[in-house]
């Protein structure tokens, strides 16, 4: 599987390049009994449904011409936003976070919790520091990173 992944992120980047839109993530998995193959993608302003099948029509010709074909098995390809909660993967992600109300969850619980959801106020390789609030009273809070398991944008209600 981490093949597949390779292999896409190297032919849709430089077509993502030449639109400037920003490569998100890219996703391989099985559903039910269906192969699923996901490329979210961005730019500042956000991205359109004819961003999202410009790019999968594109890709689709590249991964059409490869011999031999390194999806094996029947896929649906879905390019899309990454939408409003959009994961934090890469550095740059988390630099443009600073500030901003995310939610993280963790491998193994931190004070009894599996989550939390707070402002990104800081992070380097080691560490993230969250203001969170706890019932009513806010906490700088920080976390492990090789402790974070998935780390995303978050609505606050």
């Amino acid at each position: 599987m981490a093949n597949v992944l390779e292999i896409v992120t190297d032919l849709v980047t430089p077509v993502l390049d030449e639109l400037t839109f920003e490569l998100v993530d890219v996703e391989y998995v099985k559903e039910g009994k269906n192969w699923f193959l996901r490329v979210f993608i961005d730019k500042t302003g956000g991205i359109d449904i004819n961003e999202c099948a410009l790019v999968s029509e594109k890709l689709g010709e590249k991964l059409d011409t490869i011999e031999p074909d390194p999806i094996p098995q029947a896929y649906f390809l879905e390019v899309s936003s990454p939408g409003a909660e959009r994961p934090l993967k890469k550095e740059d992600d988390y630099s443009k976070a600073i500030g901003e109300y995310i939610n993280i969850s963790f491998y193994q619980a931190v004070e009894g919790e599996k989550q939390f959801q707070g402002f990104l106020e800081s992070f380097d390789e080691a560490e993230l520091t969250l203001r969170v609030k706890i019932k009513t009273q806010e906490k700088t809070m920080v976390f492990d990173r090789k402790n974070i398991a998935k780390a995303r944008l978050a609505i606050q209600f």
